[in-house]
């Protein structure tokens, strides 16, 4: 028998679908077995069936499990019946449900990429947006250095379905062995230590540095979009789709997150649009552990009127600075996101 709590502990915790349903297989059996466990967990946790305050944390799991079911039969159709996507590249088979994104889903697909596929043709120009700053940041000088704090644009494709038209990016798979800064921040709701957060810090600055250094702004750093790489200490900004020239007014914003954006919003963005935002995350993510003098140093990056934001390339050797005179000298620290099982 399911219990409620059950139920939502299992959607909950899921990372992937195969760890509610089970290993991926076109057998009729498991995928009889995997329906009538979706039917259960569905059941279990229906928003009708709990108190008013619990209703849309219950919601969110229903949702979640409805994603979680549907990638795994997606996963689980024989590759030949699986839809098809051809690009500049070659094809592309569409494979399960990983991330839902603010404008688009992202689904894997074979080959280790994924595909990046608007929901609303609308956002057609943002899917563009993306592949523009990543196909600069590719080409631009510090390329090199600079390639590991971006998503790689493998391929671009334009499907037409019904007369639909729709532009798809495919990027490389970072779904295996990195989590967002939204995971980060649940995992330690206390806020991080000041010494985790820097290397994440330090490397986010590199990563808009470069994009500045060439004339694209992101305007979009929030912990959904900052994948981190714990074991490593790798970082990752995605959620390139609201990337915009410097001097240009970005398409969109993201509605649930107005209290991230600066003053400027609604006006032409700049490179110090980037800089208030990386460093109102930076307060999120320090909670109650934020340092005075971090938390001066954030303020100072986060004033009012933009010409009084530094840029990237001088915060690197100033939060440089800030770091030596807090904590010395530096030794690798190893970091790990635990479980938010059971929270």
């Amino acid at each position: 028998m399911t219990t409620t709590s059950n139920a939502l502990e299992t959607v909950e915790t899921a990372k992937v679908s195969t760890d509610v349903f089970g290993g991926v297989s076109n057998d009729l059996d498991s995928r009889r077995a995997a329906q009538r466990r979706f039917h259960r967990l569905a059941s279990a946790i229906h928003p009708d069936r709990v108190k008013p305050e619990d209703r849309v944390r219950y919601s969110a799991a229903a949702s979640r499990l409805n994603e979680l079911y549907r990638s795994w039969t997606a996963e689980s159709e024989p590759a030949d019946s699986r839809p098809v996507y051809i690009g500049e590249r070659g094809e592309c088979a569409l494979g399960g449900l990983v991330a839902r994104g603010s404008v688009a889903n992202l689904y894997r697909s074979d080959a280790g990429v994924v595909l990046k596929i608007p929901r609303n043709p609308r956002a057609n120009s943002m899917i563009e947006a993306e592949r523009n700053a990543l196909t600069d940041i590719e080409n631009s000088s510090d390329a090199g250095w600079v390639a590991p704090y971006f998503p790689r644009l493998i391929d671009r494709i334009t499907h037409v379905d019904s007369g639909t038209r729709r532009q798809i990016d495919v990027l490389d798979d970072l779904t295996e062995g990195f989590v967002s800064l939204a995971d980060v921040r649940a995992a330690y709701p206390g806020g991080l230590d000041p010494r985790d957060w820097a290397w994440m810090h330090r490397r986010l600055l590199r990563a808009l540095a470069a994009a500045h250094a060439i004339g694209w702004v992101h305007t979009a750093i929030i912990a959904d979009n900052v994948l981190i790489e714990p074991d490593r200490h790798g970082v990752v900004l995605v959620g390139w789709s609201f990337a915009t020239r410097a001097g240009s007014r970005p398409v969109a914003t993201i509605g649930s997150d107005r209290d991230s954006y600066p003053t400027e919003l609604g006006e032409a963005a700049s490179s110090a649009w980037d800089i208030y935002m990386a460093h109102r995350l930076m307060l999120r993510m320090l909670g109650e552990q934020t340092h005075e003098r971090m938390k001066a140093f954030a303020s100072g990056c986060m004033q009012d009127n933009p010409r009084l934001r530094p840029d990237a390339i001088d915060l690197l050797g100033e939060f440089d600075e800030l770091l030596d005179l807090l904590y010395g000298q530096r030794i690798f620290r190893p970091f790990a996101v635990p479980s938010t099982k059971g929270q």
